[in-house]
Order: structure tokens, then C-alpha cells, then sequence
């Protein structure tokens, strides 16, 4: 009897072995793919970065520490760049009870990144759901008020041809170009520009657990004019929603 529940032990830290490895070292994209999937043309990059809300973030991400803190690290670089003090990704997690072995394991949906928010902010966090292409356009519109941040969840393959779910913050939006600004927190991507019907095809998707069209959760003040967070997709697969900070 001890030996079998020696041996289920042994199994079962093996198979937390198998899920951490995984959880840190999500399929890679080729970089010369990165490149020719995304935006970073010179000039519409410098543009992009003097938005009012890229310049909050002064050109500076906190990269991911592995490849399942995303959602932890999208939160951390949104947080310092509206003067909040957890800036950290354990900052962000901490008290939270989440992912208390340095991995989130399978990801964060966005619901668990909405309560990781609520955690460290006064603000009013929300999750925008089911919402259409017209509809995002306009969140992307808004997403150049200072007051307010957006998080987007997407599948990297809609993109890149193949990947996995992402959370990364939206820094702005070039409407005359049509182009979004994504600060992506993997320093093997960087921050990048798409167009806007591209990034809503690649939030459309399945999270794991519910199928629904673009959401979001959402982070405020309560004020006519608070802040707003709108988050996308964690390391998991996941679809289409955001988190935001009206």
C-alpha cells in the first residue's frame, strides 16, 4: 500500500514537472515569422509610441519571466504605467493565491485575471463581453485615452501560424492607419502594430471554457472619467475578451 501511494506521489510530481516545463516554455515562432506576421515599420512604430497613452509606458516593457505569467506581467506594466505601486509580477500576485509556484499553470483566463486586478486596485474592473467588430473599433478608439487601459486576449496562431493564447496590454491606436498598438510582454515579440481586423479575428477564440466573442474585463475609477484596463487572452487558448479600466 505505501509503495502505491509512494508511486502515485512520484507520478503525480512528475506529471506537475511535465505541466511547469510546459507552462514556461510555450511553442516558439520563428523570428524571421515574427517579422513578416506584424508591423514595425520605423516611422509608424515612432508615431505609435508618442500616442497619449504609449507614452505612459515610456517605451519601457517588463518582459514575462516565463511563458505562463502574461497576464501577471501585462497587469504589472498597465499598473506602473497608471502609478499603481504592484509593478511586479509577484506584486500583482501576491495575496491572490494564484499561481504560488512562480507558474500559472495552463494560464489565466480573463475572469481570474479580472480578480488578480480587483486584488490591487480601487479602480473598477469589468469584463466587456460579446461585443462586435463596430464595437471593438470603438474600444480601440478609446484606448488613446489616457484614462483608460486596455488588455487583449488572443491566439498567437490566428497571427503568427502558430502559438498559443497571450494576454498583452493595447497602447494605442493609429486611426487613420487603422493600425493597433500591442505591447507585447514576451521579449521574443517586442511590441509590435496589426490592423485592427486582424488582432479581433485573433481575440475571437476559445478559452477553455466558454466560447464567446470578444470580451474583456475593464478597470475604473467609478469617475466619468476613470481609467479603463481591457485584457485579452492568457497562455491558455481563448476566446475572444478583454478586460477594461473605463
Amino acid at each position: 500500500m505505501k509503495r502505491l501511494r509512494l508511486l502515485g506521489a512520484v507520478v503525480g510530481l512528475c506529471g506537475l514537472a511535465a505541466a511547469l516545463f510546459i507552462a514556461a516554455s510555450p511553442p516558439s515562432v520563428p523570428e524571421d515569422v515574427i517579422r513578416s506576421s506584424v508591423i514595425r515599420v520605423p516611422e509608424l512604430m515612432e508615431r505609435a509610441w508618442t500616442l497619449p497613452v504609449a507614452a505612459t509606458f515610456q517605451s519601457n516593457i517588463s518582459w514575462q519571466s516565463n511563458g505562463s505569467l502574461c497576464g501577471p506581467a501585462s497587469l504589472a506594466n498597465v499598473f506602473r504605467s497608471l502609478g499603481e505601486e504592484e509593478i511586479t509580477e509577484s506584486e500583482v500576485l501576491e495575496g491572490t493565491g494564484m499561481c504560488w509556484t512562480g507558474f500559472c499553470i495552463m494560464g489565466l483566463t480573463l475572469d481570474e485575471l479580472a480578480t488578480v486586478a480587483r486584488r490591487h486596485t480601487d479602480r473598477t474592473v469589468s469584463l466587456v463581453r460579446d461585443i462586435t467588430a463596430d464595437e471593438f473599433l470603438e474600444h480601440m478608439k478609446r484606448s488613446n485615452d489616457p484614462g483608460r487601459r486596455y488588455i487583449v486576449n488572443f491566439t498567437r496562431e490566428m497571427i503568427f501560424g502558430s502559438g498559443v493564447g497571450h494576454h498583452s496590454p493595447i497602447a494605442g491606436y493609429l486611426e487613420a492607419q487603422d493600425l493597433v498598438l500591442v505591447l507585447d510582454v514576451n521579449e521574443d515579440y517586442k511590441p509590435w502594430l496589426i490592423e485592427r481586423e486582424r488582432l479581433f479575428a485573433a481575440m475571437d477564440t476559445f478559452d477553455g471554457t466558454t466560447l464567446n466573442r470578444v470580451r474583456a474585463p475593464s478597470i475604473h475609477s467609478g469617475a466619468t472619467s476613470g481609467a479603463a484596463i481591457a485584457v485579452g487572452a492568457s497562455w491558455a487558448p481563448s476566446r475572444c475578451r478583454s478586460l477594461r479600466l473605463p
